[in-house]
């Protein structure tokens, strides 16, 4: 009977070990660990996933580089629209002229962060 305890006892502590080994190697993984707080994360914050952007990819506009309440704005002449631009270095050497500005558009703010700006063909 003592042997039958011993046995026992002694496969349980082999299970004991090498579930513990497979723990830590787990824990220890630095790509198990990174794809396991990626997944936390995406659970934890749901409504961010779904949230549209309120910037487009980079699009091209076209209009005149005008001055208004002391800044440089893009006035396009085709929707009678007018953006702030975030870069006013850029647009300083076009002022009064027709260009082309690359740049992405910040809908909720009227705001084109720029990428380029050029002469209008």
């Amino acid at each position: 009977m003592k042997k039958v305890h011993v046995l026992a006892l002694s496969s349980l502590l082999a299970l004991v070990v090498g579930l513990s080994t497979q723990v830590i190697a787990q824990s220890t993984n630095p790509d198990t660990a990174r794809d396991t707080a990626a997944q936390q994360q995406a659970s934890q914050d749901p409504q961010q996933q779904q949230m549209p952007s309120t910037t487009a990819d980079a699009k091209t506009f076209t209009g005149k580089i005008v001055k208004a309440a002391g800044k440089l704005v893009l006035q396009d002449t085709m929707s009678n629209a007018t953006y702030q631009l975030d870069d006013q270095d850029k647009a300083k050497q076009f002022v009064g002229k027709d260009v082309k500005v690359t740049g992405t558009l910040d809908a909720a703010n009227g705001l084109i962060r720029v990428t380029a700006i050029e002469p209008a063909a």
